[in-house]
Order: structure tokens, then sequence, then C-alpha cells
């Protein structure tokens, strides 16, 4: 099992106390582009040109459990949208 997938089973057995850095690096490994909603904005918004939606995690330390959640789905939607296709 690879480093991503390994940091993948973790949050998912346990969303609290996620890192917003782990995040992000799996979003971003799973092809989400990522932006600020505005200039000095915590706040960071993950697209994926598979998937209709998106998710707005703002950058706390630890993240809160549901944003955690929230990015787990959403990788778990890009990844049925890739191997559908």
């Amino acid at each position: 099992m690879g480093k991503r997938n390994k940091l993948l089973a973790s949050i998912k057995q346990n969303p609290k106390n996620v890192a917003f850095e782990d995040i992000d690096l799996l979003l971003k490994y799973y092809g989400c582009s990522v932006r600020q909603k505005g200039r000095g904005s915590s706040h960071y918004i993950y697209t994926h040109p598979a998937v209709p939606n998106m998710i707005v995690i703002p950058r706390d330390k630890p993240i809160k459990a549901i944003y955690a959640k929230r990015a787990l789905e959403m990788i778990d939607l890009i990844k049925e949208v890739l191997e559908n296709e």
C-alpha cells in the first residue's frame, strides 16, 4: 500500500484532527484544482472537471471532521467517475 493510500485509509478511520496539508495533498493528487476565495482568504475551493460539485475548506489546524469527510466523499466520487470512463 502506497503512502497516499495509507493516508487516505487513516483519514477514513479517523476524520478528526486531520492536517489541512494532508487533505490538500490528496485532493491535488486526484486531480483537483484549487484556488482561494479572495485575496488573503483562509478558504480554499477545490474543483475537479469530472465532477459537478466543489468543496470549500478553511485552512485551519486541524481542519474540522466535516471538511475531511466532504473531501473523502469528493475523492470517492472522482475515483468512481474515472473508473467508469
